[in-house]
């Protein structure tokens, strides 16, 4: 598969609300995920890590709606544009999020995740 085509069924099952599918199917077994933010999960890396950061995720958070845009492709990468209207579970706070995801991909492998955030 070419980065184009990773990157064109990534975003169709994020489309489809299908999120778990896309990780589990393009992220290396030492795969990086990196947050814009402080903390715990601002850098965890391998693939069970990684899941285990988008399972906490979908447990602390309600999504009311989602819209992905993209992909946009350059070479190895490729970049996504998430926006959601989502409520956080702790607090209660309705919040509307827009964050971008940049993909590298090596060995048709997504080897590294980097979010920067509105």
């Amino acid at each position: 598969m070419t980065v184009q085509d990773i990157a064109n069924d990534l975003v169709a099952l994020c489309r489809a609300g299908d999120f778990d599918t896309a990780g589990q199917k393009y992220w290396a077994d030492d795969v990086l995920s990196v947050e814009a933010m402080p903390g715990d999960m601002a850098e965890i890396r391998g693939k069970d890590a990684v899941k285990g950061k988008g399972d906490w995720w979908a447990a602390n958070h309600e999504v009311h709606s989602s819209e992905v845009e993209g992909p946009y492709v350059n070479g190895d990468q490729f970049v996504v544009r998430f926006k959601m209207d989502l409520t956080q579970k702790a607090s209660g706070d309705r919040i509307q999020m827009d964050e971008v995801g940049l993909y590298t991909v090596k060995d048709g492998k997504i080897v590294e995740e980097r979010f920067f955030y509105a």
